[in-house]
């Protein structure tokens, strides 16, 4: 399975990169964290952002005069992991951004990177096409992709464990607040 193949790190060794893809709650930010847990343990160093704080980041260096640094730096990372490309708006200067630190990196060191946008909307998403088809070309040459989905495990779990009470004791329908089966009103909350 390809999770168990990244925690092994080799795809860090061999400088790939991994893309996970798919809705909110369906663990993908969770994955490349322990993905990355993994690579530490392993002796790598690894880096993690979220993808609008690294964007910030690369914008405050550029105001600041130490771009060239920074990105040197974050270059130089064995693992970097871009957690949660489209979850918030990003700056018209992200794609460049974007592609200038994945050429840095290309062939050199590995990326992780997860979305729940589907690759096909990251032009639009990042408002720049020309530069989303550069960044995809470098990150998908040496790249594991997993889908992950098709729903949340949030929504999933919480309609489970709703469903099995449902079969197991009634709720009770006149305290709107409350969601717990079998919730006495009577005893005010306590067990």
């Amino acid at each position: 399975m390809l999770v168990y193949d990244l925690a092994t790190a080799r795809f860090v060794a061999q400088r790939e990169d991994a893309l996970l893809l798919g809705p909110p709650g369906t663990g993908k930010s969770h994955l490349a964290q322990a993905i990355g847990r993994a690579a530490i343990q392993q002796g790598y160093r690894v880096v993690y952002r979220e993808a609008h704080t690294l964007i910030e980041e690369i914008a405050d260096a550029t105001l600041g005069g130490t771009r060239k640094e920074y990105l040197a730096n974050l270059a130089s990372v064995p693992l970097l992991i871009i957690d949660d490309l489209g979850m918030r708006k990003l700056p018209h200067t992200a794609a460049e951004d974007l592609l200038e630190l994945v050429m840095r990196r290309y062939e050199r060191a590995s990326t992780i990177l997860t979305s729940n946008r589907p690759v096909d909307d990251w032009g639009k998403l990042l408002g720049d096409t020309a530069a989303v088809t550069a960044l995809l070309d470098r990150l998908l040459h040496h790249a594991h992709v997993l889908k992950c989905g098709p729903r949340s495990w949030c929504t999933k779990v919480h309609t489970d464990l709703r469903q099995e009470a449902l079969r197991s004791k009634p709720l009770l329908v006149s305290d709107a607040h409350s969601e717990m089966a079998g919730f006495d009103p009577s005893t005010n909350g306590r067990f």
